[in-house]
């Protein structure tokens, strides 16, 4: 089976959020499968450069773009036995940032007819054309309209992967004319229409053959007002073709025993794992005990991530427990400047680090007993997964893919690898830390909750294989199963 991955990051090239994490690692796991699975993705100009110089001229090719004929320019690379495709323009892509300009809808409409584009230069025809985000949405959409009556592409099959149903691509509806060459038979609940304007997302849940996101729980979410940013309803309409798969982590790069950023790689030693907290105490200034329970927060430090609960309970915590806090991220500076105020009034108890490095991080996961994911919503998570693989036992609410990989401990049946609380409350959250640190000192219990996250499976096989299912089902769909719209272009 050949599968085309479409996206605007991917790691180890360019990355900004979890979307390059996952097109970074489930190529990796399908290929793993006997997939010929291959990426495509924007030449940006933030790419190091030791990744640029490895880049090869494909061909060269012309999109339409309205009014507008652009240049595109197809380069590739072998990594790790993938192949990777890289769209260059410098006009759209040599910038200083991969997102935010005042013509995005332009950069991406380009970006998603260049890729269309490609496929008939490749003398590769792909299966299915898995799409990822807005930012690839009109795939789907441009499959049934501009190319609905070429032959190299009737066979072509889409499913489109929601990261985060908050970020939408919502643009004028001038757009449809100036860049899409498309008329106003889209402006519907059927096609692009959203309050007057056109929707990148919606297009893509109309069109695509499959719709899938991040786990089972963001899925049935994402159904509903509170959660679905105003796609609710066609998230509803599209149920029978909307499917959840958890994303994973690369157990290979992710692993504590060969992890060169910790002072004591481990696999299962809690004795080694201890020496990782006293070291990271040490090099971050807090009083070094072996003692005493450390929570790590690893994390943009945003609204949706759960800090209006942190703040509201932070002075409570520390003033009355026996804990160190140890937080490492950046975002709204409401949220830098609230936790950098708490580490002030208390510092022997709290390490704020107002910056990302990827291996503090890392050593945060090594040396942290715990690991808090409060957040509002959360598509999916990497955070819990990561803690789960370093033996962090995660303190979650039950949201999205939190509450599909973290189960809470129940010392009755001694079941669970986690804490975990319902209500987004600051008193619910702080009642599961509280109950997470008794547990730290019963070292009995917490051998058994260790031995629990130990067995949790956390790596990408298991969702290659349920996406593997995937791309076997709508690829055998009978022709006419999905109903789709037949639109001709202006």
């Amino acid at each position: 089976m050949n599968i085309l991955m479409v996206g605007s990051e991917c790691t180890p090239f360019i990355k900004t959020g979890g979307l390059a994490d996952v097109l970074g690692s489930l190529p990796q796991a399908l290929k793993e499968q006997g997939t010929d699975v291959r990426v495509v993705l924007p030449k940006y100009q933030e790419m190091n450069q030791e990744w640029k110089e490895q880049l090869k001229l494909w061909d060269e090719l012309t999109v339409s773009l309205g009014w507008r004929n652009q240049y595109a320019g197809i380069e590739y690379m072998e990594y790790n036995g993938i192949t990777y495709y890289f769209i260059d323009n410098e006009y759209y892509f040599k910038r200083s940032n991969l997102y935010g300009y005042g013509d995005e809808a332009e950069r991406f409409v380009f970006f998603n007819r260049a890729v269309l584009e490609m496929v008939r230069k490749l003398g590769w025809i792909p299966d299915v054309l898995h799409c990822h985000d807005w930012q690839a949405g009109l795939i789907p959409l441009f499959l049934h309209t501009h190319y609905k009556e070429d032959s190299l592409y009737q066979g072509i099959k889409t499913v489109f992967t929601i990261h985060n149903v908050k970020y939408q691509g919502i643009f004028p509806q001038s757009v449809l004319h100036d860049l899409m060459d498309l008329d106003e038979r889209l402006m519907t609940d059927d096609g692009l229409e959203f309050f007057g304007n056109i929707n990148f997302m919606k297009g893509a849940l109309n069109f695509a053959d499959y719709i899938s996101t991040v786990s089972k729980t963001y899925a049935d979410e994402i159904q509903t007002p509170y959660y679905g940013e105003n796609l609710d309803g066609v998230l509803r309409k599209h149920a029978d073709k909307l499917t959840g798969i958890i994303n994973g982590i690369n157990d290979k790069e992710f692993n504590p025993l060969t992890d060169e950023a910790l002072a004591y790689p481990y696999r299962s030693s809690l004795i080694k794992k201890a020496q990782n907290k006293m070291w990271l105490q040490e090099k971050l200034g807090l009083p070094v005990r072996k003692d005493v329970p450390m929570i790590g927060l690893v994390s943009r430090l945003v609204e949706q991530k759960g800090l209006d609960l942190v703040g509201r309970v932070i002075d409570e915590l520390l003033y009355q427990d026996d804990v160190q806090f140890v937080i490492l991220g950046t975002g709204d500076y409401q949220y830098e400047q609230m936790l950098e105020w708490c580490q002030y009034r208390h510092p022997e108890k709290m390490s704020i680090n107002i910056t990302f490095q990827e291996s503090l991080a890392r050593q945060i996961y090594a040396a942290s007993d715990m690991f808090l994911m409060p957040s509002r919503f959360e598509p999916c998570g990497i955070g819990q997964l990561i803690a789960l693989r370093y033996l962090s036992a995660p303190i979650v609410r039950e949201t999205g893919g939190l509450v599909d990989t973290v189960t809470s401990f129940n010392e009755e049946t001694e079941e669970g690898n986690g804490f975990t609380f319902a209500n987004f409350n600051a008193h619910d959250m702080l009642f599961s830390i509280r109950r997470a640190i008794s547990f730290y000192h019963d070292e009995q219990m917490w051998r058994k909750l260790m031995k629990n996250i130990a067995k949790s499976q956390m790596s990408w096989k298991y969702s290659a294989n349920q996406y593997m299912d995937l791309y076997k089902e709508v690829t055998q769909t009978v022709e006419g199963d999905i109903t789709h719209h037949s639109l001709t272009h202006a």
